[in-house]
């Protein structure tokens, strides 16, 4: 990781900085092998915030410190504290919610960049993302019906979407850790590599990423958030968006671009 400086943030469990075009979410608790609190649960807004208002950044990167894990499930340690009451239990699942949606519909393409272990909560913040690319040693699974929780039915559409109804059954009903080989298998992960190669491919799917047109990926990224919600999609707000694609400066450059076989440099508006 280069030395881009750090957003300040009411918490270090948290870190974000911006490096070029990308924005980098650091779930910063190796400790606990970056198991999520509810102040890092409340952290993730601020930081969407400051990434969706940089024009400069054009994806967002999520990934766990240290070697160990991407994101080891929610922080069990503080549940006494801040899940032990009705009151307690309700704040810390607005935050959670608000955490989820907020990642889940943000404007700019969010890829998780997973190595180590990824459980639990760690499953539920990387099914919100756009891409997942993960290392050969990641391990997945959500343990739910080992610790007696009841799981949401948000969550659970999220994870069936992209895996499909068997394998959402497979994976709460055994409660197992599931390899990257076989996470790919299912369709939970986009990419597999070689730990050692992981940053280096991110990065580079990132720069892809960048060159191409904003307001194109956005209106892209929105319609299939419609899409999946079926009966509900709104699909004029998806013409809309298409339309203000063809009617933006980008198009003029695109087309330019590719008359004069150059590589067009698009400002998303």
């Amino acid at each position: 990781m280069n030395d881009a400086p750090m957003i300040s943030l009411p918490t270090e469990k948290m870190l974000a900085r911006i490096e070029g075009a990308i924005g980098w979410m650091t779930f910063n608790n190796p400790a606990r092998r970056n198991a999520v609190s509810l102040e890092m649960w409340e952290a993730i807004p601020t930081i969407l915030d400051k990434f969706e208002n940089d024009p400069s950044v054009r994806v967002i990167v999520l990934h766990g410190a240290g070697e160990a894990a991407f994101v080891a499930g929610a922080d069990i340690s503080q549940f006494e504290k801040t899940r032990s009451s009705a009151e307690s239990n309700a704040q810390y699942d607005r935050a959670l919610e608000t955490a989820s949606r907020r990642l889940y519909e943000c404007s700019k393409p969010t890829i998780a960049m997973i190595h180590g272990y990824c459980i639990g909560g760690g499953v539920a913040i990387a099914v919100c993302c756009d891409l997942r690319i993960a290392a050969d040693t990641a391990k997945f699974g959500i343990p739910a019906v080992r610790l007696g929780l009841g799981y949401g039915h948000k969550g659970v559409k999220k994870l069936m979407d992209l895996v499909g109804p068997a394998y959402t059954k497979e994976i709460f009903f055994t409660a197992r850790h599931f390899t990257a080989a076989e996470a790919q298998t299912m369709g939970l992960v986009n990419r597999v590599l070689p730990v050692a190669e992981l940053e280096a491919y991110v990065r580079g799917y990132c720069a892809t990423i960048a060159d191409n047109a904003p307001m194109t990926i956005n209106a892209l990224k929105r319609t299939v958030g419609e899409l999946v919600k079926g009966a509900d999609a709104d699909l004029v707000l998806s013409d809309r968006l298409v339309k203000a694609c063809f009617e933006s400066q980008d198009f003029i450059e695109g087309r330019r671009a590719f008359m004069e076989k150059r590589r067009p440099v698009f400002r998303g508006a």
